[in-house]
């Protein structure tokens, strides 16, 4: 028998018992939906949340064997970061060496629908870059400088610590391997800038589609005026600082003398 008939037969015993053929691999597409795209910066904005929801796009019945999860990543501008390290000198704690992290977010907050370790495995996570650690770029260090990726763990810690990255596993909720949906809190001392929300599909550890979008950050109002002001125009910035201090001690001390003369 040629081959294109054994490949035909194998095929069609394949379809008669239900199993997946190779090359017919059911293609699932991301149908992504947020509550909202831009996140306003008042003078009394203490934080955000944003509902990232959507659905799972497929012309076919949902694939047999191991449950479809879902990532949700959403990260903040990135930066180059200096960190430094601190040791006791003659009873003096000083800067002893300084590592420069090439590329860490702002902001960084991973939502899974089940334990990380279980949703995505570490070839597709270093693919991707979607853990924390991940997410972080740090080309290298100086020779005399030891355990330097201890630097860059500094980073994720201290941010850990601000509430600025964060792991949430088991908070999208999936339903029918169709429908997902979570929510991601954005802590009140935002960077403003450009966010990326990134969603994964995953099926045994392996991304089978992906999905990214962007959120728009933006002081509004007066805080805008001010914060352009300073960047674009630091000169008269300045100028106006001090003319309001001036203003403000000046009331200040009118205002005790009017009440000790009474």
């Amino acid at each position: 028998m040629s081959i294109p008939l054994l490949r035909a037969a194998a095929l069609a015993l394949c379809l008669l018992a239900g199993l997946p053929s190779v090359g017919l691999a059911v293609e699932e597409k991301v149908v992504l939906g947020l509550s909202q795209d831009r996140v306003a910066i008042t003078a009394d904005f203490d934080g955000s949340e944003i509902l990232i929801f959507g659905a799972v796009k497929r012309e076919a019945p949902i694939p047999q064997g191991l449950p479809l999860e879902v990532i949700v990543a959403v990260s903040g501008p990135n930066s180059p970061v200096t960190v430094r390290r601190k040791a006791k000198r003659m009873g003096i704690w000083v800067n002893t060496d300084s590592v420069l992290v090439d590329s860490a977010p702002s902001f960084y907050a991973i939502a899974t629908s089940a334990p990380f370790q279980e949703v995505i495995s570490d070839t597709e996570d270093l693919r991707y870059r979607i853990s924390i650690a991940r997410a972080i770029r740090s080309v290298g260090a100086a020779m005399n400088i030891t355990n330097a990726q201890d630097f860059a763990d500094a980073v994720v810690r201290i941010r850990e610590n601000e509430g600025l990255y964060s792991l949430r596993e088991n908070t999208v909720a999936v339903d029918q391997q169709t429908l997902f949906r979570s929510a991601i809190d954005m802590p009140a001392d935002l960077t403003e800038g450009h966010y990326t929300a990134r969603i994964f599909l995953t099926r045994a550890g392996k991304v089978v589609s992906s999905f990214e979008t962007d959120i728009d950050v933006r002081k509004v109002g007066l805080e805008r005026f001010l914060y352009s002001l300073s960047r674009e125009q630091p000169f008269l910035y300045g100028l106006m600082s001090l003319a309001i201090a001036i203003a403000a001690g000046w009331s200040a001390s009118a205002a005790f003398r009017l009440l000790r003369n009474n």
